[in-house]
Formats: C-alpha cells, sequence, structure tokens
C-alpha cells in the first residue's frame, strides 16, 4: 500500500510540475512585455512575440499575400458582368431621355432608328471601355496596393496587450491543450518515477 502512495504521491507531484511549466512556458511567450534585466548574470529577458514582433508582423504579411489572398484576386471581382450590363443598361436609358429632350422634333421612327443605332454602339464601344478600364485599374491598384505592408503595419500597430488577447482568443483551445498535455505528461512520468524507486 505504501508503494501505491509514494507512486500516487509522486504521479501527483509531475502531474503538477507539468502542468504548471506548460502554464508558465506559455505565459513566456508573452510576458515579460517590457524587458526584464537581471544584472548579476547581464541578461534580458523579453517575451518571444514582443521580441519578434516585427519578424512575426513581416511573416504573417508574406504568408497571407502569398498563400491566402492576393490584390489581383480582389480586384477581380471589383467590376463583375454584372455591373457592366448594369452600366451599360445606365447609359442607354440615359441616352434615350438626351435624344428625347434635346431632339423633341425629330419624328418617332428616326428617333427608334438613331436609339437602336446608339444602344449598338454603345453595347460594343462601353463594354470595350469598361474592360480596358477594369484593367489599367487592377493594374493601378496592383502597383498602390501592398496587402503584406497593410497587414505588416497593422500588426506592428497593435499594442502588445491586445496582441496577446487575439492570439489567447484565436488559439484559446490549442493552449490549454498544451497545459493539460503537461499535466498527463507529469503525471506519467511521476508514475515511472515511482515504479523506479520502488524496484531500485
Amino acid at each position: 500500500m505504501d508503494n501505491v502512495i509514494r507512486i500516487l504521491i509522486l504521479a501527483i507531484i509531475g502531474g503538477a510540475i507539468g502542468y504548471i511549466t506548460n502554464v508558465v512556458a506559455i505565459k513566456l511567450i508573452f510576458r515579460p512585455i517590457v524587458p526584464v534585466k537581471i544584472p548579476i548574470l547581464n541578461i534580458e529577458i523579453l517575451g518571444l512575440i514582443p521580441k519578434r514582433k516585427k519578424d512575426i508582423a513581416k511573416n504573417i504579411g508574406e504568408v497571407i499575400e502569398e498563400e491566402l489572398i492576393s490584390i489581383d484576386e480582389i480586384l477581380e471581382n471589383v467590376i463583375t458582368e454584372e455591373d457592366k450590363e448594369n452600366i451599360v443598361t445606365y447609359i442607354k436609358a440615359r441616352m434615350k431621355i438626351i435624344i428625347g429632350e434635346k431632339v423633341p422634333f425629330i419624328p418617332s421612327a428616326i428617333k427608334n432608328i438613331i436609339d437602336g443605332y446608339m444602344g449598338d454602339i454603345i453595347e460594343e464601344e462601353v463594354r470595350k471601355s469598361i474592360d480596358e478600364l477594369s484593367e489599367k485599374m487592377v493594374e493601378k491598384a496592383s502597383d498602390r496596393i501592398n496587402i503584406q505592408q497593410i497587414i505588416e503595419e497593422k500588426i506592428n500597430e497593435l499594442d502588445l496587450y491586445k496582441l496577446e488577447e487575439i492570439i489567447i482568443k484565436i488559439s484559446k483551445n490549442e493552449l490549454k491543450q498544451i497545459e493539460i498535455f503537461g499535466l498527463i505528461l507529469g503525471f506519467g512520468i511521476g508514475i515511472i518515477q515511482g515504479l523506479i524507486t520502488i524496484f531500485i
């Protein structure tokens, strides 16, 4: 019975150490946010994220731009075929109104011929113009907008406490699993230590 209690005590101690170690390790990813200097050892302690914030921001920006979304993909959907259709329809309607208002003395038959002729021109030329304009807009926007840089700047502008809050919010379950894994691993090591002490 004494051996079982010894194994149990060592397992509980091991589990507690494993759990606390992982909790502290997770905290050290974010903390300390302000550098802490240890004068005797001449070292400076700073959390991983505060220390490497700029590198992390740059890497996140690169991954998002290269792997997830590019400016070309965003701009491809700025003007859709439906938008083009709506523009053409609107211009045709406006042209009809303008012809009706500016030249009211022209007979209806001639107006209808002009409407049909202008409609065909608008249909062809406006669509072509919209396509050309879209291409130029995409080209200029691609040169001007840098998703990686925008994301990098946004992350660098974030307060470190806010950044910590966001990361914990996103990975709360995973961090909890790491803590529990430390508990289980420590508990297992405690049992092994207890068994070793019995048989040695």
